[in-house]
């Protein structure tokens, strides 16, 4: 989910009743190996999209696939934990569906609404449209990029609610050498600030610019880190870190030309970069760092490799 702009882990179960148009999502945690509780986060009820084109519209089966956004209103949720009722919306990504169950389930009444989905297609080339532009400027400076981008906005949400505004944004653009025209950006920003508010969420301000990794890269970054969050508190202590980091099969350690030491070292300092705390790394900053190293990566295959070897997953 995203909390304060930021992307959190933490892994929730979700049903969908078609029946009714209803939905429910649960938090399992496991204490010890044979007891599970069973956590509601957001009770069984019929809800509407909060954010985006489809605002206002009642959850459909369509809407149900990986790497779909749910939103909800956090105050509409009493179970929710304190410092997530604090953003106005609850932001839940898709990571898997029962695909077998949604295909025996499909009719003909999933049919989108013709000039929505028309409208989600048009969204998608402005963003690509920058995408493209930018692409060149991020090759071999993604890491550092996005890494300092999300420090950077951080520190520009004196509110931590997650929103800017868009002198923030455009301001962002300049100090990150990330020259966007001026059509380009305002026909991202009537995408982005869909409340009309004058704000949008930094997270999705991101990756609407600069695009994200696919699903497919998503889950072994998220499996790299739940091993180290074993207590699933959504951040690890860089000692940790620092621990459970193998450089031994790194190419520039089995070619000589670096030590282990000298590997991890370089690795946990740019990682540090990311940071808001000196001594701990959340979810959010650790996907910013491999957010940013993907970019550069053509091969899923060749990405996925990197993450393997170092963390062991």
């Amino acid at each position: 989910f995203s909390s304060n702009g930021r992307d959190a882990c933490r892994e929730l179960i979700g049903f969908f009743f078609t029946h009714d148009q209803s939905l429910t999502i649960y938090e399992y945690r496991q204490f010890g190996k044979n007891r599970t509780i069973v956590l509601p986060f957001i009770q069984k009820s019929i809800y509407s999209h909060q954010c985006g084109r489809r605002k206002g519209k009642q959850y459909r089966l369509g809407d149900f696939y990986v790497g779909a956004t749910l939103t909800f209103l956090s105050s509409d949720h009493a179970s929710l934990p304190e410092s997530m009722k604090e953003n106005t919306f609850l932001k839940l990504r898709i990571t898997h569906i029962d695909q077998i169950a949604l295909d025996s389930l499909k009719t003909a009444s999933m049919d989108q609404e013709d000039d929505i989905v028309i409208q989600e297609t048009n969204d998608r080339l402005v963003f690509k449209a920058i995408q493209d532009v930018l692409k060149e400027k991020l090759h071999k400076r993604g890491v550092r990029i996005l890494t300092g981008l999300g420090k950077y906005f951080q520190q520009l949400d004196k509110e931590g609610n997650g929103l800017l505004d868009k002198a923030d944004f455009k301001e962002a653009l300049k100090v990150f050498h990330l020259e966007v025209s001026e059509k380009d950006f305002e026909s991202a920003w009537l995408i982005l600030d869909d409340h009309g508010n004058g704000k949008a969420d930094y997270g999705e301000f991101k990756r609407g610019i600069i695009g994200e990794m696919n699903e497919y890269r998503k889950s072994y970054v998220r499996k790299a880190f739940m091993k180290l969050d074993f207590n699933k508190t959504g951040s690890v202590p860089i000692t940790n870190i620092r621990k459970c980091y193998c450089a031994k099969k790194h190419s520039q350690v089995i070619s000589g030309h670096s030590t282990e030491e000298e590997i991890k070292s370089s690795f946990l300092e740019t990682l540090k970069v990311a940071c808001s705390k000196s001594d701990e790394v959340s979810y959010g900053e650790f996907e910013d760092y491999y957010e940013g190293l993907s970019i550069e990566i053509i091969d899923d295959e060749d990405f996925v490799t990197i993450l393997r070897t170092p963390w062991g997953i």
